[in-house]
This record gives C-alpha cells, sequence and structure tokens, in this order.
C-alpha cells in the first residue's frame, strides 16, 4: 500500500469525492501488513478481541491493557493505514478517565483514533478528547458493550423514536468534534439518510450500503470462527467459484467489494 498516510483529512476527502472506504478490524502485526497490502485504509483495533481472540462470550471483560497491547501491536506495522482503537468498557465513564484512556492508546499504543460506543450523553466526553488532540469515532445503533443492558445482538432504531434518538445523538457527536461515526446494525435507511446529512465519514457494519464505507470483523469476513455467521458478514475466503484463494486475496475482494458497492448486499441488511 503506498501513498501518504491516511488522516481524517483523507477520510473527509474520501466521502467528498464519493469513494467508500474499506475498514476491518485487526489485532496483531502479521495481518496488519496483510491488510495494509490489499487496501484497507483503516485499521480498527475492536475490543471484539474479547470474542474472537480470547473466547469471552462478550467485549466487557477486554481491559485498557489488552486495548493497549494490541493497538501496539498493529501500529508499529502499518504504515499508510489509519489505526482506531476502541476504548474498552467503562474505561470512559467520566471525561477523565477518558483522557487517561486515550492518552495510554495513543501514547503507548500508537493509535490515531480512538472509537467510544454512546449517544448524546458523551458530547462533552468526546469534546474534551478532541480539545486536547484526540480524535474520536462515535459508535451508535447496537452497541456491544451495552449487550448485558440489551439482552441479545438486535437491530436498533427501527421505530421512529429509535431511529429519531440515533439521529439527534449522531448530530450531537458530529457536533462536539467526532470525526467519524459507525453505525452498528441499523436499517439500511437510517444509515444511508445519516449518512447524507452528517458532514463526517460514516462506516457502516449491518446498516447497507450508502454509508460512505463498511467494517467487519476480520474473523468473520475470513469464516474462521465456528457457529452462524452475524447476517452483515460475508465470507470472503469462502467466494463461490472463485477457487481457492489466500487471506491476502479474500481481503482485496471485501476492499473492491466495498470500493464497488457490492457489499453489503440486500441480504446482509435490514431495509
Amino acid at each position: 500500500m503506498t501513498g501518504a498516510p491516511i488522516t481524517n483529512s483523507s477520510l473527509e476527502a474520501m466521502k467528498s469525492g464519493g469513494e467508500r472506504i474499506a475498514c476491518l478490524t485487526c489485532y496483531d502485526a502479521a495481518f496488519a501488513s496483510v491488510l495494509e497490502g490489499a487496501g484497507v485504509e483503516v485499521l480498527l483495533v475492536g475490543d471484539s478481541l474479547g470474542m474472537v481472540l480470547q473466547g469471552q462470550r462478550t467485549t466487557v471483560s477486554v481491559t485498557l491493557d489488552h486495548m493497549v497491547y494490541h493497538s501496539a501491536c498493529v501500529s508499529r506495522v502499518a504504515r499508510r493505514a489509519l489505526v482506531m482503537a476502541d476504548m474498552p468498557f467503562l474505561s470512559y465513564a467520566t471525561e477523565d478517565r477518558a483522557l487517561a484512556a486515550a492518552e495510554r492508546l495513543m501514547g503507548e499504543g500508537g493509535a490515531a483514533m480512538v472509537k467510544l460506543e454512546g449517544g448524546g450523553e458523551l458530547a462533552r466526553t468526546v469534546a474534551r478528547l478532541t480539545r486536547f488532540g484526540a480524535p474520536v469515532c462515535a459508535h451508535l445503533g447496537l452497541l456491544p458493550q451495552s449487550i448485558h443492558q440489551l439482552g441479545s445482538y438486535r437491530y436498533q432504531g427501527k421505530d421512529d423514536a429509535g431511529a429519531a434518538r440515533i439521529r439527534d445523538d449522531a448530530l450531537a457527536l458530529q457536533d462536539a468534534g467526532a470525526s467519524l461515526l459507525v453505525l452498528e446494525c441499523v436499517p439500511a435507511s437510517l444509515a444511508g439518510e445519516l449518512a447524507a446529512e452528517l458532514t463526517i465519514p460514516v462506516i457502516g457494519i449491518g446498516a447497507g450500503a450508502r454509508c460512505d464505507g463498511q467494517v467487519l470483523v476480520l474473523h468473520d469476513m475470513l469464516g474462521l470462527l465456528s457457529g452462524k455467521a452475524p447476517r452483515f458478514s460475508k465470507d470472503f475466503l469462502a467466494e463461490p467459484g472463485a477457487g481457492p484463494l489466500s487471506v491476502s486475496a479474500a481481503v482485496r475482494r471485501y476492499v473492491d467489494a466495498v470500493k464497488s458497492g457490492g457489499f453489503p448486499g440486500a441480504e446482509h441488511t435490514l431495509a
């Protein structure tokens, strides 16, 4: 992967120019090299590592130490892709805790952006982080860190009231200074409207093809986990009719499908 490093400005320019952004989770140096070489623009060091690497049932047990370690593994190798790190459960429960967590994720972990889950109640936290130079990605819709409160992994914003809350939260977080927004498991119609309305890029996962970009969990995208795959995912390593594929080729297929708008399809989204 050649060219200037991907920055907030790069992602904004991609949105303005109508170029879709390819993002995947990444947790180690080896995959960071493969993903970057295949053209992935954003490497998300996700707290999903708790489930795909540690065998946990949720992301709640992931600690800040875990996130700093894996972020450092990825950022040491990434040369062009933007490295974004999840802030783990309750690490941003107060503004001071959020600043301390971001300091470690960016200072020790080498991340260029931090991501947190939640709505307008986090606007002040986002504003404070950005005021001190920490770019923030907001995350709305299905919030995996709130699974014990939600009770199950299910689509959000399906009714008028839920959609209005997500829209209000998105605008509040953008106004507070968020540079990016991830929308997880929301109707494609709502995600498309928000992508058109917001000035910051909107990255979807289970949110339809009208978002400014897409993200998947790497292990889902490669079909490496047992059990039923999420509705919004696709195994690019088992592409029908493609014959044997390497991991690098599968990632390139994912990037190409995101760029062309071929992924996600209708079968991966809720209208």
